[in-house]
């Protein structure tokens, strides 16, 4: 690899940045100034920029639990940042966020760098299911899990719903499993069944789970298990 390319993918600077930060003499390989971009690394070479050692970053990929009021875009909305903005890491507004959750919504969030891997999240042909724990304004009605199962009809949409999978907890309180991702989904087909969502927090995405231990806003990169579950 070009050693101005991997300047600029370990850190925020930019192709023509890393250059100038070449020319000034701030970088080392192996101990010694390199000034030319163009130079070509071996594999094991220990780059350092002003003296800090840098390490190529490869594919990413991360599991983030999203608080309320940002949002899933890889740049803010009004008053909202992007929840990239939670990513303490080099070249976070570069990454793909596979799926959008509401402002309001909270729960599992994926990124990566890898575009392949996320289309398969999100495509509705990949079938990944998507969990979500749900409190209600109403009790749910007695025959909800039928509807849900055979598909709703939402507004302004040419074709019911796929079918989705309703677990109760209480009348208030249910878990579910969809696998497509139409805009405000979860809460218009509540609507349909002429309930009202009050609080949606997505707990699962295949075969990943959302960590016990991650706070709302902590993110942990996903084990290779995880990774190719999907």
């Amino acid at each position: 690899m070009r050693l101005d390319r991997f300047l600029s993918e370990c850190t925020d600077l930019s192709r023509a940045n890393a250059k100038k930060a070449l020319h000034r003499g701030d970088v080392t390989c192996d101990g010694v100034v390199v000034k030319n971009p163009g130079f070509k690394m071996s594999d094991h070479c220990e780059v350092r920029l002003l003296g800090e050692r840098l390490q190529h970053l490869g594919e990413r990929y991360i599991m983030l639990n999203k608080p309320v009021d940002v949002v899933c875009s890889n740049v803010g909305e009004g008053n909202y940042p992007s929840v990239l903005t939670l990513l303490d890491i080099p070249k976070a507004q570069t990454l793909n966020i596979a799926g959008r959750l509401d402002a309001d919504t909270t729960g599992l969030i994926l990124i990566t760098s890898n575009g392949p891997w996320c289309h398969r999240v999100t495509s509705p042909n990949k079938e990944c299911g998507k969990r979500y724990r749900i409190t209600l304004a109403e009790p749910l009605i007695a025959d909800a899990e039928q509807q849900l199962a055979e598909g709703v009809q939402l507004h302004n949409e040419k074709k019911p719903t796929r079918p989705a999978q309703l677990e109760r907890i209480s009348d208030t309180e249910v878990l579910l499993t969809i696998s497509e991702g139409k805009y405000h989904q979860v809460k218009r087909m509540f609507a349909a069944l002429n309930n009202r969502v009050i609080t949606l927090h997505r707990e699962q995405v295949g075969g990943i789970t959302l960590g016990e231990n991650l706070a709302p806003g902590e993110w942990r990169e996903l084990t290779a298990e995880e990774i190719a579950s999907v």
